[in-house]
C-alpha cells in the first residue's frame, strides 16, 4: 500500500477524533500486515499502536504507552532528527523521513516513517498519527545493486581492454573507460554526450558511424578483424573491434557497447615467430624449409616453361676449428658476414642458411658452365678478405658443390643429392674449390655407405656414450641432466651428434641408436639418490613409428626410473610429417606420466601451431637467441616474446647455450624458469657430476665386490 494514499485517508478524519480507544486498537491491529501504526496525542504521546509497531521497537508493549514519538523507534536517533519531529508535532505539520529501528528479536530494519496530525471538526489538533512502511528488504536490495555498480564500475574503469558504450539512438558515448581515454587521447568530459562526428575528424568519425548503423542494422555483434590504427601521437597499433547491441525489454536497441582490443605485442611477437619458421634467426637468410619451398616452386615454373636453373651448396672450410678455438660469438659474426658477402655476391639470387655452416643458393640467370663458374669465381673472390672479428683476423675459405636442374636432376631430391655430392667433392679435393656434379662422384656414396655400415656396428661394438650437460633452475640449483650421445670411433676418436646423427637419421639407424640412449640414460639416473630430471632426445623417425611409447614405458619399468623423472625433448620437426602418430605416441607417454619438452622453439616451421597441438610440459629457447643476449635487440625481444608466451600459457621456459652472466641477469629479469649451458656446466661423462647426482660410493662399492666375484 502507498504510504501517502495511507496517510491521506487518516489525515483529518473527522471520524478518528470520535473513535473510541476499542475501536482505534481495532483499526490498528486490522493494519498489522500492512504497516506499523500508533496513535498518539496533542503532544506527541504515545497512547495506542498495532502489533507490528511494538515488533519493531526495543520497548514491551506495555512500555510503548506514554513514549514520545520522535525517539520511540529510532536507535540513537540524531538529535536533528528528534528536533525535527518535534518541531513538526509543534507546529502541527506532518513530519516525513527515513529511519534506522532495532526490533525485539534484535535485527536491524529501515522504517519509511510518515506522522501526520488528526484534526478535529474546528482544525484543531487532537493527535498524530505514525505510519511506518518496512523498507528493509528494497534497501538491502539497492545497497546490493550499490555495490554491484560499483564493483563493475571498478572493473570496466581498470580492465585493459577499451570499452565504451554508446546511445543507440543518437550514437552519442554515454560511457568510456580509463583505457578508451588513453587511446582516444581525449579526456571522457570531451566525448560523454557527443557522438563520432563531434569529436574525430571527419574520415575517422565516418568508419566509426558506419561500424554502429551496421550493428543497430543487424542487430547483431560485429566484429571487425585485426587492423591497423594511428594513436593520437602517431604511432601504428594493431586492434581488434567488436560491437554489440544492447536491447530494451521490447527488443529494441538501447545502447552500443564496443571492446577493443590493442594486440599490436601479440601479433608482432606472432609475425616474428612466423617469420622465424621460414628464415633463420642469425643471418636473417632464408632457412632449410623455405629453401625446400623456394625449390619445389622453382621446378615447377622452369618444368613448364622449360628452363634450367642452378643449385649451389656451400660449406665454410675450417668453421669449426674456428668457432671452437674463438667461441661462438665469433663463430656467428663469421656467419652474419658470410651471409652479407653472398648476397653481395649473387646478386637477385635466392640464398638460404641451411643450418651450421651450410648455405645454398639457387641462380636462375647462370645455368651454362661459364656463367656459373664466374658467379662461383666471384663468391671465392669475396671471402677472400679477412673477417675481423675483435680485433682478430680470421682467414676462411669455401668450398662449393653445383648441380643443375634437370640435366643433374628433375626432382628435388636427386638435385639436391647430387649437388651435395658435388659438394663432398669440391672439400674432398681441397679447400676453397668448386667441382661441378659429375656421375663418377657416386663415389662419396660408396664411402658414405661405408660410414652407414659402421655406424650399424657401433652399438653391437659398444662404441656410443652418453655424456650429461647439468640443467638449472634460474638460481643456479640443478634439477637434472640432458643426456648426450657421442660416438667413440676406433679410429676417428670422439665424433659429435651433428656428424653422425643427420646420416643415422636419413638410413633409419637412429631408431637403435635412440633406444640404446634412453635405456642407458634410464638406467644410469634410476641410480641416483637424487631424484633429478633426466632429459633425452627424441627424432622425428622415432616418433613417427607406433611403438615408441610403449617402449618407453617398458624401459622406464625396467629400469625402475619414475616416469615423472624422465623428460622427452622434440623439435618441431617430429610433428611435420606422420603428425598423426607422433600426436598419438605423444599422449600416451603424457598418460604414463612422461613429460614432454619442445626443444629449439622457433627456430623452424610453425612453433605456435604446434603448441596448440600438443600440451607441452615444458618449452626450450634455442641457443642462437639467447647468444646474442643481452645486446641484440632483436633477440632480446624474441626471447622475451617466447617468456611471456610460455608464461601465458603456463609452460615453464628454459634456455639453453647460456654461456654468460649476463645472459643468465637478463633471462632471470624476464622471468626464464631453467637455464642450461656451458655457464652451468659442460657435457661430460657421469662421473664428473657424481656430487651433484648423488650415486651412493655403496653402491658402487657393492657392484664392483659382485663384478669381482663374477670374474
Amino acid at each position: 500500500m502507498n504510504i501517502q494514499r495511507l496517510a491521506k485517508g487518516l489525515d483529518a478524519s473527522r471520524n478518528v477524533a470520535a473513535l473510541g480507544p476499542s475501536m482505534v486498537q481495532a483499526m490498528l491491529a486490522a493494519l498489522d500486515e500492512i504497516a506499523s501504526v500508533a496513535w498518539a496525542n496533542a503532544d506527541g504521546f504515545l497512547i495506542a499502536a498495532n502489533e507490528r509497531f511494538a515488533e519493531l521497537s526495543p520497548h514491551e508493549p506495555a512500555e510503548l504507552i506514554g513514549q514520545h514519538l520522535r525517539s520511540i523507534q529510532s536507535v540513537e536517533p540524531p538529535s536533528a532528527t528528534a528536533l525535527s519531529i518535534s518541531s513538526a508535532l509543534a507546529a502541527g505539520l506532518t513530519w516525513r523521513g527515513d529511519m534506522e529501528v532495532v526490533a525485539k528479536d534484535g535485527t536491524h530494519h529501515w522504517i519509511e516513517k510518515t506522522i501526520v496530525p488528526v484534526h478535529d471538526k474546528d482544525r484543531h489538533v487532537v493527535g498524530f498519527i505514525s505510519i511506518g512502511i518496512d523498507v528493509t528488504e528494497r534497501k538491502r536490495a539497492l545497497d546490493d545493486l550499490r555495490v554491484t555498480r560499483e564493483f563493475l564500475d571498478t572493473i570496466v574503469e581498470h580492465i585493459p581492454a577499451i570499452i565504451f558504450v554508446k546511445d543507440a539512438i543518437d550514437l552519442s558515448y554515454v560511457l568510456i573507460n580509463e583505457a578508451a581515454e588513453r587511446y582516444y587521447g581525449k579526456p571522457r568530459d570531451q566525448m560523454i554526450g557527443r557522438n563520432a562526428a563531434e569529436v574525430f575528424e571527419k574520415v575517422h568519425a565516418e568508419r566509426i558511424t558506419n561500424a554502429d548503423r551496421r550493428v543497430l542494422e543487424t542487430r547483431a555483434g560485429l566484429v571487425m578483424g585485426e587492423h591497423e590504427i594511428r594513436t593520437p601521437d602517431g604511432s601504428p597499433r594493431i586492434v581488434a573491434t567488436r560491437r554489440l547491441p544492447i536491447v530494451d525489454d521490447a527488443g529494441r536497441p538501447r545502447y552500443i557497447l564496443g571492446v577493443i582490443n590493442d594486440v599490436t605485442e601479440r601479433r608482432q611477437a606472432e609475425d616474428r615467430i612466423v617469420y622465424l619458421a621460414y628464415h633463420d634467426s642469425l643471418t636473417g637468410l632464408g632457412n632449410r624449409a623455405a629453401f625446400n619451398d623456394y625449390i619445389e616452386s622453382t621446378i615447377a615454373t622452369s618444368a613448364s616453361l622449360g628452363k634450367s636453373f642452378a643449385v649451389l651448396y656451400i660449406d665454410l672450410d675450417r668453421f669449426k676449428e674456428i668457432n671452437d678455438a674463438y667461441g661462438h660469438a665469433a663463430g656467428d659474426a663469421l656467419l652474419r658476414d658470410v651471409s652479407e658477402r653472398l648476397k653481395e655476391a649473387t646478386g637477385d639470387a635466392f640464398v638460404a642458411r641451411m643450418g651450421g655452416d651450410e648455405f645454398a643458393i639457387v641462380s636462375q640467370a647462370h645455368v651454362d658452365v661459364e656463367t656459373l663458374t664466374a658467379l662461383c669465381d666471384r663468391i671465392h673472390r669475396v671471402m677472400e678478405a679477412d673477417f675481423e672479428f675483435e680485433g682478430i683476423l680470421l682467414d676462411l675459405r669455401l668450398s662449393i658443390g653445383v648441380s643443375v636442374y634437370p640435366a643433374d636432376g628433375a626432382d628435388l631430391q636427386t638435385l639436391l643429392s647430387h649437388a651435395d655430392a658435388a659438394l663432398y667433392t669440391a672439400k674432398a679435393d681441397k679447400s676453397g674449390v668448386t667441382r661441378f656434379f659429375e656421375p663418377a662422384m657416386d663415389t662419396r656414396f660408396r664411402k658414405r655407405h661405408v660410414l652407414q655400415q659402421e655406424l650399424r656396428l657401433a652399438i653391437a661394438r659398444n662404441e656410443f656414450v652418453l655424456h650429461y650437460q647439468p640443467i638449472a633452475k634460474i638460481d643456479g640449483s640443478i634439477v637434472g641432466f640432458e643426456a648426450l650421445v657421442r660416438w667413440h670411433h676406433p679410429e676417428r676418436g670422439i665424433v659429435q651428434p651433428s656428424e653422425f646423427i643427420p646420416l643415422a637419421e636419413e638410413t633409419g639407424l637412429v631408431a637403435p641408436i635412440g633406444e640404446w640412449v634412453l635405456r642407458e640414460a634410464c638406467r644410469e639416473a634410476a641410480s641416483w639418490d637424487k631424484p633429478l630430471q633426466i632429459a633425452v632426445n627424441a627424432s622425428a623417425v622415432q616418433l613417427k613409428h607406433g611403438n615408441f611409447a610403449a617402449l618407453v614405458e617398458s624401459v622406464v619399468q625396467r629400469s625402475g626410473l619414475s616416469a615423472r623423472r624422465l623428460e622427452i625433448e622434440i623439435t618441431e620437426g617430429v610433428l611435420l610429417t606422420d603428425s598423426a602418430v607422433a600426436l598419438r605416441n605423444l599422449h600416451q607417454l603424457k598418460e604414463i606420466g612422461v613429460n614432454i619438452a619442445m626443444d629449439d622453439f622457433g627456430t623452424g616451421y610453425s612453433s605456435l601451431s604446434y603448441l596448440q597441438s600438443f600440451p607441452f610440459d615444458k618449452i626450450k629457447i634455442d641457443r642462437s637467441f639467447v647468444a646474442n643476449l643481452p645486446g641484440n635487440a632483436q633477440s632480446a625481444a624474441i626471447v622475451r616474446a617466447v617468456i611471456g608466451l610460455g608464461h601465458g600459457l603456463n609452460l615453464p621456459i628454459i634456455a639453453e647455450g647460456v654461456e654468460t652472466h649476463k645472459q643468465l641477469a637478463f633471462l632471470a629479469r624476464e622471468g626464464c624458469d631453467e637455464i642450461q649451458g656451458y655457464l652451468i656446466g659442460r657435457p661430460e661423462a657421469i662421473e664428473s657430476y657424481r656430487m651433484l647426482t648423488g650415486k651412493s660410493q655403496k653402491r658402487k662399492s657393492k657392484a664392483k665386490r659382485n663384478s669381482t666375484q663374477a670374474a
